[in-house]
């Protein structure tokens, strides 16, 4: 069974694609809505709460989890990979993030390659990163970009509230005028000079995704981190076929830790058949 761990409701953004790409796979989703959102909290926070959601769904014989939260992945993922996960004595498991399969599509670069090639050296597009302050002040985007695209310009810009205001059900005027908000002062940091392509940083955002592409240019071009994921994961479990071995019965089951019935109502305004959330 593979695990997928959010914050919130965003995440199901990426498990639909999942669910699609992989029909006969089981995951177990676990959203972490009574602590949700992640985005203005203090990087301690989100370290904590993300190992303590990976734990729940390592006990629940999930294998592999992969962390369906730009935030948690920026702020946390390289400390529970590194440090906690060999430590840990969760043994044969392993913890994905969503920031890798995002820069791979951003770059047209393997995450394993982290020096400049050709041609993608020479590249001087304008990539726009939109994102909870967590994510943007994290600098992950910019850091491993520039690592593979030194010439390229990427230009950042957080979104506070609109993540929350997405997970509560703001209405569509609310949500487009963040949304314009956010493209408005990108473009003015970077002199009126548009993306090439833009990231939405954060897994809520493909939700509203036809606003950001309401405000931006109609030639940027915006990446789905939903397909993205799926694809990386496809080519991930190619390679490492024994995460599949247990299948069990396929299909997605999603768990909360905030109230079941409140959660279920609100996920189905976003994902008509979503399956009924249950209590952690």
């Amino acid at each position: 069974m593979i695990g997928v761990f959010d914050s919130g409701h965003g995440g199901l953004t990426v498990l639909r694609a999942l669910a699609a790409r992989f029909p006969g796979v089981p995951f177990l989703y676990l959203g972490d809505h009574a602590n949700a959102p992640y985005g203005e909290r203090a990087s301690p926070d989100i370290v904590g709460l993300t190992r303590a959601g990976v734990e729940a769904l390592f006990a629940r014989d999930c294998r592999l989890v992969l962390l369906a939260c730009n935030t948690a992945t920026c702020v946390a993922a390289r400390t529970l990979q590194r440090d906690w996960l060999p430590a840990s004595g969760w043994n044969g498991r392993n913890v994905l993030g969503i920031v890798a399969p995002t820069v791979e599509a951003a770059t047209q670069t393997p995450w394993a390659v982290t020096t400049p090639q050709y041609p993608q050296k020479y590249n001087t597009d304008v990539i726009a990163v939109f994102g909870t302050t967590r994510t943007i002040e994290s600098g992950a985007y910019a850091e491993e970009i520039a690592k593979r695209c030194p010439k390229a310009t990427v230009v950042q810009q957080a979104c506070p509230g609109l993540a929350g205001a997405i997970e509560r059900g703001g209405s569509a005027s609310e949500l487009d005028a963040m949304v314009g908000d956010a493209v408005r002062t990108l473009l003015a940091r970077n002199d009126g000079q548009p993306p090439h392509r833009a990231i939405l940083g954060c897994t809520h955002y493909p939700l509203i995704e036809h606003l950001f592409r309401r405000h931006l240019p109609a030639f940027t071009r915006i990446l789905s981190q939903p397909d993205v994921v799926a694809d990386s994961l496809d080519d991930y479990l190619s390679r490492h076929p024994g995460y599949l071995a247990d299948r069990g019965p396929g299909g997605p089951r999603l768990l909360t830790t905030g109230d079941a019935r409140t959660i279920a109502a609100a996920a189905r305004r976003l994902w008509d058949d979503a399956p009924a959330f249950q209590p952690l």
